[in-house]
């Protein structure tokens, strides 16, 4: 398990992060959401040891991810948004560097990247964007990693690698490990992320289940607009509307709509949440 207490980091006198407090639990696809400049690549880069928080404390399986221990390190893997075209090609480099974690699997590699419609014999210096991302996402995935930190994976992808994407993060990942994606593209990760977390840069804003987020918000799709709507807006046919679910009527969580909702009522929501 993960566990972030009253953590705050900030760059010289530029706060980024203050009193973030969460738990992340084994066998979830959490969601990071949050506006630009709120420290989601931050987060991440703090959980996996790459920089120290100021004041409050990370444990992953109570240990400190700052002291780098190789036994957790190991156990991590972080996959940045900026990827390195390294003059290597893409089997040789997965061949070299997964040694470093001991569940990394070079035929998992291979069949993700096939998957993804990517070659191994290429140099990575020599593909485009989205080839090197897929094969920094097929790296990642085959790491086999208890804790897997994405930021923006899908960034650089078309539309056909996206849905590859989602296939291939639920089928080559243990069932016991805890994954947090950071993302602002959520309609292409809407079907796999749950719980999703909205960070703001003083507080975490939500960290719900989609079951937990639809018993207490209802997502209505219709013509008629209500007066007592958290957020409303007009889509093709009609509006999706975030409303207070006050008879337990089931719905479809639409995440575009939920982020613009909590952002517009901060404090009610919270409320809401933590009744």
């Amino acid at each position: 398990m993960i566990q972030i207490k009253d953590i705050s980091f900030s760059y010289g006198e530029t706060p980024v992060l203050k009193n973030i407090t969460m738990n992340l639990e084994q066998g979830r696809i959490y969601g990071l959401l949050g506006e630009n400049g709120v420290g989601k690549t931050t987060l991440l880069t703090l959980l996996c040891g790459l920089k120290k928080v100021r004041s409050g404390s990370i444990e992953i399986d109570g240990r400190n991810p700052w002291k780098r221990e190789p036994s957790l390190l190991g156990l991590q893997y972080f996959l940045s948004d900026e990827v390195a075209p390294v003059n290597m090609k893409a089997l040789a480099y997965a061949d070299a560097y997964g040694r470093f974690w001991p569940n990394f699997d070079l035929g998992i590699f291979k069949e993700i990247m096939e998957v993804l419609e990517t070659e191994t014999d290429k140099k990575m210096n020599a593909m485009s964007c989205g080839q090197l991302k897929k094969t920094y996402i097929s790296f990642a995935l085959a790491c086999g990693c208890k804790y897997l930190y994405m930021d923006e994976p899908t960034n650089g992808l078309d539309i056909p690698s996206k849905s590859q994407f989602r296939k291939a993060v639920m089928k080559y990942t243990p069932e016991d490990s805890t994954i947090l994606i950071s993302t602002h593209q959520v309609r292409d990760l809407e079907n796999i992320i749950d719980p999703i977390i909205i960070l703001d840069r003083q507080d975490v804003l939500l960290n719900a289940s989609v079951s937990e987020i639809t018993s207490k918000l209802y997502f209505d799709y219709s013509n008629v607009l209500s007066p007592d709507a958290l957020y409303s807006e007009m889509i093709p046919g009609g509006a999706i509307q975030v409303k207070v679910n006050s008879t337990g009527e089931d719905s479809k969580v639409n995440i575009e709509a939920l982020f613009n909702a909590v952002h517009k009522h901060k404090e009610l929501v919270k409320g809401i949440f933590n009744k």
